[in-house]
């Protein structure tokens, strides 16, 4: 009997805890850019009893995301995707941050889009930092969710000169990626699947050890004492939060994004902490 497939991009931490409460009793297909952080993952994964096959994947080139999904669909039904891959400002320069933020984004929602198995589910794991900015004009706005992803780049709005800097790029691609799973709800529909976003605050991962160790961990620790949860999150809440949005229970819920921040952006609203855009 084939098993159903969960698609996993991006083995980090919160892959990683999706892909436990996700992949029971399914085949799980592992990808990532950074080889040996998904060869680790899958290993820890298979000691546990869990069927993980790897597959290199770089979500800024086309070629590669849709080589994914031909593997994908050779390991039987694909009913879910989770993609968690991204860099943080302090990670990349503008140009980077755009292609993998955003763009990467909006290729894998376009390729999954048609071999998505009826009833699936996908989820992008973006960041509260798309909540954070003021909506962009309108232009803007509509363009993003609507043209195709190879047509992103060339947007002025995304050109240096216009973004400025990796935070701006970050948090304008988080945008992107709240207007785009809008759009995406309607053709993936169409297939009779559903996709959704998550946008997490800090969440204790590598990811955010490198953030807190950075020039601008000041503000990470700040955005935590502002918030009313006054914490950050293990993976496995992110998990809990993806394994319902994901599964039948939200049968109803498409084309949404869910701000699971601990309250940063209410503290933001509040006048708790500074607006960064």
């Amino acid at each position: 009997m084939v098993s159903e497939v969960i698609v996993v991009i991006g083995a980090g931490g919160i892959g990683q805890a999706i892909a436990r409460r996700q992949g029971i009793g399914k085949t799980i297909l592992l990808a990532d850019y950074n080889d040996k952080t998904m060869n680790e993952a899958a290993a820890t994964l298979r000691a546990a009893s869990y069927t993980v096959e790897t597959r290199h994947v770089d979500v800024a080139s086309r070629a590669s995301v849709q080589a994914l999904a031909e593997a994908a669909l050779a390991l039987g039904p694909v009913m879910q995707l989770v993609n968690t891959a991204g860099v943080s400002p302090n990670m990349a320069p503008v140009e980077k941050v755009l292609e993998i933020d955003l763009y990467g984004s909006a290729v894998v929602f376009e390729v999954f889009r048609h071999v998505m198995a009826r009833g699936g589910s996908g989820l992008l794991v973006s960041s509260m930092a798309g909540h954070m900015m003021r909506p962009l004009p309108e232009e803007d706005e509509r363009q993003l969710a609507l043209l195709p992803a190879d047509a992103l780049l060339a947007l002025p709005c995304l050109q240096r000169e216009a973004v400025g800097d990796p935070m701006v790029a970050y948090m304008v691609s988080k945008r992107a990626n709240i207007l785009r799973v809008q759009t995406e709800a309607v053709h993936w529909g169409a297939r009779g699947a559903r996709v959704n976003a998550i946008s997490p605050g800090i969440i204790v991962t590598p990811l955010a050890a490198h953030e807190l160790a950075s020039p601008t961990g000041d503000i990470y620790r700040a955005m935590v004492a502002a918030s009313p949860s006054g914490r950050m999150a293990p993976p496995d809440e992110i998990a809990i939060a993806a394994s319902f949005l994901l599964g039948p229970d939200a049968g109803f819920i498409t084309g949404s994004d869910l701000l699971i921040d601990g309250g940063v952006i209410a503290a933001v609203r509040a006048g708790k902490l500074p607006s960064p855009g």
